[in-house]
């Protein structure tokens, strides 16, 4: 089979690679229909990120089952939402919600990245082995096209999980995102404050094209490089990948709020820490638990009040994943058909 493959920034190329086999009864084998390009990727190709290749890529994705295992409950047809971290739902930390933490996955378990989470394969291939597909795979509702929740999988649950848990114990708080690197977790993060009833949502960045994402999706546009403090905020969130707009978020957070980093940060930044030691914010950030989130951030978007697709530059077509990945703006779906 054909699989998408990283050489090095700058360059991907399609391979050819032998097709995987299911190994077990509670193993499904899914074909993608819908993949997303995550913001990590998009990183790597500029550079920015210390992974070498060469690698599978893609690991955002919605697809249909081709094949299941005796002890699946999806059968052959159904369009899926796949888990972009390995997690096997029965572990201490799955049943806890820590799905990003599975046990019986080596640490950082995932599709698409292997120098990061081992040697799954990527979702940007013809097929995709799901080994534990009862726990990794959600259905699709009707009417809902797979492009439009592709990054489901782990971006748009991503920028969910840095406001939607804060906003449920703090409704109608304001919201401050600094945008950046993380470019579409800060968009989806923005987005899904608008969508969980925020009373304000400040966005703040210096990339034309995300802000004017972010007014899209009904927050508010602030132009400029970060300042020392941007006000006081109970929930802020830092997609940005830069020391100086970390500190900002950091420093805009009220006395008892909430800050998440959703980015990642290659080499430590220093941290205000007796600022934030003074006021006991609460500072949030690893991986999102993406499987654990899915179902909530899915009926966010199938009531309406979240529209992903808004935020989506471009949909590809598939064969062209080659020529489009490098794409510098902040989402892109490749889809079949």
């Amino acid at each position: 089979m054909r699989h998408l493959v990283f050489i090095g920034p700058g360059k991907v190329e399609w391979q050819d690679a032998p097709a995987p086999e299911l190994q077990g009864p509670g193993e499904a084998m899914v074909r993608p229909l819908a993949v997303a390009r995550c913001d990590l990727d998009a990183a790597m190709m500029m550079g920015l990120a210390p992974y070498q290749g060469p690698f599978s890529l893609g690991h955002e994705f919605v697809g249909e089952v081709v094949e299941a295992g005796e002890e699946v409950h999806f059968r052959p047809g159904q369009r899926v939402i796949v888990s972009f971290q390995i997690c096997c739902g029965g572990c201490d930390q799955c049943s806890r919600g820590f799905t990003g933490s599975c046990q019986a996955a080596q640490p950082g378990a995932m599709y698409g990245i292997e120098p990061m989470g081992g040697p799954w394969g990527g979702a940007l291939a013809e097929l995709v082995r799901v080994p534990y597909a009862n726990a990794m795979m959600v259905p699709l509702p009707e009417g809902i096209r797979p492009a439009d929740v592709a990054s489901l999988s782990d971006n748009i649950s991503d920028g969910w999980r840095a406001v939607g848990p804060q906003l449920a114990a703090r409704p109608g708080a304001p919201v401050l995102v600094m945008g950046g690197l993380a470019a579409s977790v800060g968009l989806y993060a923005a987005a899904s404050a608008v969508a969980a009833g925020a009373s304000q949502v400040d966005y703040r960045d210096t990339d034309p094209e995300r802000l004017r994402l972010a007014a899209l999706v009904g927050a508010n546009p602030i132009e400029g490089p970060p300042p020392r403090k941007a006000g006081s905020y109970p929930i802020t969130v830092d997609a940005s990948a830069n020391p100086a707009a970390l500190s900002c978020a950091v420093l805009s957070t009220e006395a008892n709020g909430v800050c998440t980093c959703v980015a990642i940060y290659f080499v430590p930044p220093a941290m205000p820490l007796a600022q934030m030691y003074t006021k006991g914010i609460t500072f949030l950030t690893g991986r999102v638990n993406s499987r654990a989130c899915i179902p909530e951030v899915l009926e966010l978007v199938t009531s309406g009040k979240l529209k992903p697709e808004l935020l989506t530059g471009l949909v590809a077509p598939w064969e062209d994943a080659d020529r489009a990945f490098g794409e510098r703006i902040p989402k892109v779906v490749f889809a079949r058909d």
